[in-house]
């Protein structure tokens, strides 16, 4: 994906800005590497074999695997991880698996204790291998993938086409899903229910109930999944899958796309601390355990610094995407993802009205492409200044769509002309695919021949935005990550490390903790092995 620079960045300043951002979040690294959250746990226990949920509780259905991590932390903590006291227990009782367990506990028929001596050695060694068969699945997905990739083709062109379906009912969901496909879309994300980011459980089972976006539950990705599977051998490329893993569940969210074999997610270090008022501590830790099964499956994150556009101005908070896309970078790069897997995000959000709005959103999308050549860049469209002219809006979106052709982005998330106005329709997704074909088609190659001047507009404002990245990251390295979060560097929103939601999930690990899905998943780091792995899709 490498490509020829247009932009003649100093090398120098480009180094010390990924040195600054290595400095700046290592004392993050440290910080998520020292402490577990309830979700980190529950994610193990699912890659250890617990699935299904108590159907008898009178407030809703509530997942095993929150009865399981739930009662162990009440009775004898959880700062030695949750594997110890679970398959102690499974011993001690003779059950026959973790969902037989569970079933007991929420009958108030076991009592945990964190085993000592050769008990929780026989403790470790058996949830190993259970949590082994857990990864083995993921690994033959990640293989799976691969094959119908070879078998079935990629998309002749980039950028991929990225489109959004979401109408609570998992099965419209899957008859939208698959026209969109038919009309050219080649990546498919299921948008999830409002709020599902908070709440600290995985539904269970295909959902029909959703609210503006549909559950993200395991049986829904193998619904989608297999139906994509089945939409690609009929267009003749393979349609990549997206779901969401952030919030309150984001381990546990990106286990289940590993099991499923979804091809992205969305991941980003700092989305739900800002937008989600999510501790920090709490999404530092459960972000870094989430990039390593998404290291381990092959799946592309996707990252959210568009986000940041919304909420401050796009000129001048450009640089904080700038910082933001480098903090990510090394977060991502640290858990193991390599830079095919690592699709950040940026956005098309200057206000129309500006003079040159265009020439800079030009300048830097270039700057993103340039910094992070061999990363799959995710584009995203106008919605910030998006209104009711759904004619504006539909030329806004080809402006987009060009901005993208130019500047070689990787992933298009299709914008739509209806944006701030209403849920779209069909038709008016139909519409803006037909917005990206032309312009695909029309000036698709048109980057050949585009070169801006190399002391013109579009490269000073660039070198002007990376410089001023470099001033910001000098800045938190000095104050810390955490600080500069609490201040509103990010967004213009202030988030305090001892806040938000969630901040009780947090427990610091206790000298024996004991994971064997954090070991696994170390192991990949330390063998180099998460990188161009065989049965990796790109």
């Amino acid at each position: 994906m490498s490509r020829e620079s247009m932009l003649d960045l100093d090398a120098e300043v480009v180094a010390r800005a990924r040195r600054l951002a290595a400095e700046a979040a290592k004392p993050v690294v440290r910080l998520a590497k020292a402490h577990t959250t309830v979700a980190v746990e529950r994610a193990t226990l699912r890659l250890a074999g617990i699935t299904g949920a108590d159907t008898t509780h009178r407030a809703g259905d509530v997942p095993w695997v929150n009865r399981v991590v739930d009662t162990i932390r009440e009775q004898c903590g959880l700062a030695h991880g949750a594997v110890l006291p679970a398959f102690h227990a499974l011993k001690q009782h003779g059950f026959a698996d973790l969902t037989e367990l569970a079933e007991a506990t929420a009958a108030g028929q076991v009592e945990f204790t964190v085993p000592e001596g050769k008990a929780a050695e026989r403790a470790a060694k058996t949830a190993r291998v259970a949590v082994a068969k857990g990864m083995r699945r993921i690994d033959r997905n990640r293989a799976q993938r691969a094959k119908l990739v070879d078998k079935i083709g990629d998309p002749a062109q980039r950028p991929w086409i990225y489109l959004i379906v979401a109408t609570g009912d998992i099965d419209e969901d899957v008859v939208q899903a698959c026209n969109a496909a038919r009309a050219g879309a080649d990546v498919i994300a299921v948008i999830r229910s409002t709020g599902q980011s908070l709440l600290d459980y995985v539904p269970e089972g295909a959902t029909h109930h959703g609210f503006a976006g549909t559950y993200a539950t395991q049986e829904n990705f193998r619904i989608m999944r297999a139906a994509l599977d089945e939409v690609s051998k009929e267009v003749g490329r393979y349609v990549r899958l997206t779901n969401y893993a952030s919030g309150l569940c984001m381990p546990e969210i990106a286990v289940l796309g590993g099991l499923e074999r979804l091809d992205m997610m969305l991941n980003d270090c700092m989305y739900g601390i800002l937008f989600r008022d999510i501790n920090p501590i709490r999404t530092f830790v459960d972000q870094r355990f989430s990039r390593q099964v998404h290291a381990r499956a092959g799946i592309i994150i996707n990252t959210g610094e568009d986000n940041y556009l919304t909420t401050a101005d796009a000129v001048e908070a450009a640089h904080t995407v700038t910082v933001s896309q480098l903090l990510n970078e090394h977060f991502a790069h640290e858990a193991g993802l390599p830079d095919e897997l690592l699709g950040l995000g940026h956005a098309f959000e200057i206000n129309p009205e500006l003079p040159d709005s265009f020439r800079m959103e030009l300048s830097h999308a270039l700057l993103a492409r340039e910094l992070f050549p061999d990363a799959p860049l995710k584009w995203m469209p106008p919605t910030k200044h998006m209104t009711g002219d759904v004619f504006r809006g539909h030329l806004l979106d080809g402006f987009f769509n060009l901005a993208g052709v130019l500047t070689g982005q990787s992933i298009l998330l299709v914008g739509m002309m209806t944006e701030a106005v209403v849920t779209p329709w069909l038709s008016d997704r139909d519409l803006a695919l037909a917005n990206v074909r032309y312009v695909l088609g029309a000036a698709g190659k048109l980057a050949e021949d585009f070169r801006p001047a190399p002391d013109g507009f579009i490269v000073k404002r660039a070198h002007q935005v990376l410089g001023e990245a470099v001033d910001l990251l000098e800045r938190i390295v000095d104050d810390g990550l955490l600080t500069a979060i609490a201040q509103g560097t990010f967004g213009l929103m202030k988030r305090p490390p001892d806040g938000g939601k969630g901040a009780d999930g947090v427990i610091e690990k206790a000298e024996g903790y004991v994971n064997p899905a954090s070991d696994l998943l170390d192991e990949d780091l330390l063998a180099g092995s998460s990188v161009g792995t065989e049965g990796s899709d790109r």
